[in-house]
């Protein structure tokens, strides 16, 4: 026998097996069989594989209600005008009438669909589902089915089927199908679109027009550090950054202006760290197309920014070393004409006075050490400080060092 998931359809909590309610006088008592236990996704081979159902002998009564159905019920009008695929069966789950959407959905004549049983509609049901249903509806108003329904051709489809009593002279049973296809398709789409933000690297959160997160995905927390997204909802947004004021002005622009912004901002961690993001924010919008709140995506910036920090401080030492280069390249020419001029009073002047002497001396001594200093300046390809005077701190040690060669 089938295993059949039951759960009333007002208390989702109720667990597997079959649960009656239990209040009877409830005014809507409605169950729901989760009937889906497999189901293959493409048509089977050789067509329909039928489960044969023990038909119960057609008494008089059913034969007449059978009849009336047939054309002259006076609610046979509202019966094919329906819009969901109506099908009436005796108890025993052969199929007594059909509607035309029934035909339309199920690609049978309506002949050959009252030859045939509920059991070879519905996707894994057998003689159990039946006997299921009829102890249901004796206490309860409708039950519900999740179930996959079967063409003539042997393809399926998703469906949801009410089932309720419809007295007929005789007891039978209504089955009302409704191809729910699209709202399954995008169900998974949003099961998809909801596991793809959940891990996405892409710190992604939602706020209402107070700017309170109603939500936030897992990067979120990994990115500010947190123990887990509860210190997260229910939050001002404006906390997440280093300049609350400037968030606050950025995402309340977004959201007056009904457009979207994209900024690189400070965030602040829980114990105070400061790191760098790109905010993306959008507005975002119900399905009237209200803005409700916005949307934003944060990314992790600081190994860029450190990056094009490290690129920017590489650029401009290059740039220094290329003007040292050129300034010592200057400096030589003018120190070497010096040095040749001081040589050349050594040997006028110096015989004569010998206090000149000395001072050229010291001269050409200094000439030379500027000479040496040019070399060593000219020959520096990487550029490097040291301190010039101890002690010192904030921007005036900054000021203190100088070239180290």
């Amino acid at each position: 026998m089938l295993f059949y998931g039951v759960r009333n359809a007002a208390c989702e909590g109720a667990g597997q097996g079959i649960e009656r309610m239990a209040d009877k006088n409830s005014f809507s008592r409605t169950m729901r069989i989760d009937l889906i236990p497999g189901v293959p996704t493409e048509p089977r081979e050789g067509g329909i594989k039928r489960v044969v159902v023990a038909r119960q002998p057609a008494d008089a009564a059913s034969t007449r209600a059978a009849e009336a159905i047939d054309g002259s019920s006076r609610y046979d009008e509202l019966f094919q005008s329906v819009y969901d695929a109506a099908i009436v069966s005796r108890l025993d789950g052969s199929i007594v009438d059909v509607n035309v959407r029934a035909s339309e959905f199920l690609l049978y004549e309506r002949a050959e669909l009252a030859g045939l049983g509920i059991s070879d509609i519905i996707s894994g049901a057998d003689e159990s589902l039946i006997s299921t249903l009829i102890e249901n509806l004796e206490d309860q108003r409708f039950t519900l089915i999740q179930a996959h329904c079967v063409r003539k051709d042997g393809s399926l489809f998703p469906s949801e089927i009410a089932v309720n009593k419809l007295r007929l002279g005789t007891m039978h049973l209504s089955f009302f199908i409704r191809d729910v296809t699209l709202r399954k398709h995008a169900e998974e789409m949003l099961v998809t679109e909801h596991n793809a933000i959940q891990n996405a690297g892409t710190g992604i959160a939602i706020a209402d027009l107070g700017l309170r997160i109603e939500y936030c995905n897992p990067a979120v927390a990994t990115m500010w550090g947190l123990p887990g997204l509860n210190h997260t909802l229910d939050k001002d947004a404006c906390t997440l950054f280093a300049d609350e004021g400037a968030a606050q002005a950025m995402l309340q622009t977004v959201i007056d202006g009904g457009e979207s912004g994209v900024s690189e901002i400070k965030a602040k961690q829980q114990d105070g760290t400061e790191f760098d993001i790109q905010v993306s924010a959008n507005c975002n919008r119900n399905s009237d197309g209200d803005v409700v709140g916005v949307v934003l995506s944060f990314v992790d910036i600081s190994d860029r920014k450190r990056a094009e920090d490290a690129e920017r401080e590489s650029e401009r030492r290059r740039v220094m070393l290329e003007s040292l280069g050129a300034a010592c390249h200057h400096l030589g020419q003018p120190a070497t004409v010096l040095l040749a001029n001081l040589g050349f009073l050594k040997g006028r002047v110096g015989a004569i006075d010998p206090s000149v002497k000395e001072v050229i001396d010291g001269s050409l001594a200094a000439m030379e050490r500027l000479g040496k200093i040019l070399h060593r300046l000219n020959a520096v390809n990487e550029y490097k400080t040291t301190e010039y005077l101890q002690g010192l701190s904030g921007d005036d040690a900054d000021q203190s060092r100088i070239l180290d060669i």
